[in-house]
């Protein structure tokens, strides 16, 4: 059965500044991270990020391309679990392109899964938004289904919403 899609993504300010910190760190490697939290009703909502370091192979193509260690992922599920939380997906960035998953980000996934990505393109829209839409200006949620039978999962983009202060902590 597969798993339907989320109505949307919620995540708080202190969530996205992290994982902003996580992934810019990286540059201009591609940076990567796991998102954990609790799916709440058609939401996911986002309440901790996990940094992780990037293992793809050959060290020379990580501007390009990233690769989640093993370890780490279940080093984040077992903590996760131990807090009520489960990792929702996963996140990573694309320093020099846009924020849309590319062929191989949909060729080595394993959905249904959320993957957020981080454009580390200039954006006008960043620039001229209020401070809380200026965080959400370079990310992009999607929801990625199980692969087709050209072995590529099918995205759909996922409305990504800031949740009020009160409710973030």
């Amino acid at each position: 059965m597969v798993a339907p899609k989320p109505e949307q993504l919620l995540a708080g300010r202190q969530c996205l500044i992290v994982l902003e910190q996580v992934l810019r760190a990286a540059e201009p490697l591609e940076g990567c991270a796991l998102l954990l939290g609790q799916k709440q009703g058609q939401c996911l909502v986002l309440q901790r990020i996990w940094p992780c370091c990037n293992r793809w192979e050959p060290a020379a193509e990580r501007r390009q391309r990233f690769q989640l260690d093993p370890r780490e992922q279940l080093l984040a599920q077992r903590w996760g679990r131990e807090r009520g939380l489960q990792v929702l997906g996963s996140a990573h960035s694309h320093p020099g392109s846009a924020a849309d998953p590319s062929r191989t980000d949909r060729a080595l996934c394993l959905g249904p899964t959320l993957m957020m990505i981080r454009s580390g393109l200039p954006s006008e829209a960043s620039s001229r938004a209020p401070e809380a839409e200026a965080l959400l200006a370079p990310l992009r949620a999607w929801w990625l289904l199980e692969p087709d039978a050209e072995g590529l999962a099918p995205i759909q983009p996922l409305e990504l919403k800031l949740l009020p202060e009160q409710a973030a902590a």
